[in-house]
C-alpha cells in the first residue's frame, strides 16, 4: 500500500493513519516465516484459571504439593492453554481476516512449560490454494512452533484456516467521531 492510500483527510496538520488490518489470502506465499511479535509470560494465574476454567482435574497444573512429587518439580503449564497462546500469538501475522480454522494438526509438545516461561512462536507458508467451494476465500496451511525463553521448543502444530481473498473482506460501517475533538499538533522547536 503507497503512504497517500493509506492516509486519510484529518484537520489542520494531521492525517489519519490506517493500523495494521492483517492479510489476505494474496498476501501469503508458500516458504514465508513469520516471528511473531508478541512474547508472553506464563503466569500461576493463567496456568490456575484456565485450567479451572476448562475444568481440566489434572492436580499437575493446580496442586503444586503434588506437582514437586513428579519427576518434574514443578506444576506444569495446562498444555491446551500453550496452544490457545500460541495460536493466538500468530493471529496478527496468520489469521487476523480469517473465515474460518479447518483444524489443527499433528499438535506435539517436546518440552514442558512452567509457570515463568515466556513464549514466543513462529510460523513458515506450508500450502496456498483457492477455496473450490467458496471463491471469496483461500485455504493457507502453516506450520507454527512455540518456543521459550532459552529457544527450546515447546509446541509444534500445522493448522488450515480459510482466509478472505482481497476486495472479499466485510466491512465494518462504524461512526467516529470528529478528529477535532484531539488536542492540536505541538510545536517543540
Amino acid at each position: 500500500m503507497t503512504k497517500e492510500a493509506n492516509q486519510l483527510e484529518a484537520p489542520g496538520d494531521s492525517r489519519v493513519v490506517a493500523g495494521w488490518a492483517g492479510r489476505l489470502y494474496e498476501d501469503f506465499s508458500v516458504g514465508d516465516i513469520y516471528y511473531h511479535p508478541f512474547g508472553k509470560t506464563v503466569t500461576e494465574a493463567d496456568n490456575h484459571s484456565f485450567t479451572l476454567m476448562t475444568q481440566n482435574v489434572a492436580k499437575t497444573h493446580v496442586d503444586r504439593n503434588f506437582a514437586n512429587a513428579t519427576e518434574f518439580g514443578l506444576p506444569l503449564v495446562n498444555s491446551t492453554l500453550t496452544l490457545a497462546l500460541v495460536t493466538g500469538q500468530s493471529t496478527i501475522d496468520l489469521s487476523m481476516n480469517v473465515f474460518a480454522n479447518m483444524g489443527w494438526d499433528e499438535v506435539r509438545m517436546p518440552n514442558p512449560v512452567f509457570e515463568g516461561d515466556t513464549i514466543y512462536s513462529r510460523s513458515k507458508v506450508l500450502a496456498l490454494r483457492e477455496s473450490k467451494s467458496r471463491s471469496n476465500l483461500g485455504l493457507v496451511t502453516v506450520a507454527t512452533e512455540g518456543f521459550n525463553q532459552d529457544g527450546k521448543i515447546v509446541l509444534t502444530y500445522r493448522r488450515t484456516f480459510m482466509v478472505y481473498r482481497q476486495g472479499h473482506l466485510p466491512s465494518v460501517d462504524s461512526t467516529r467521531p470528529d478528529e477535532a475533538s484531539l488536542p492540536l499538533v505541538e510545536d517543540f522547536q
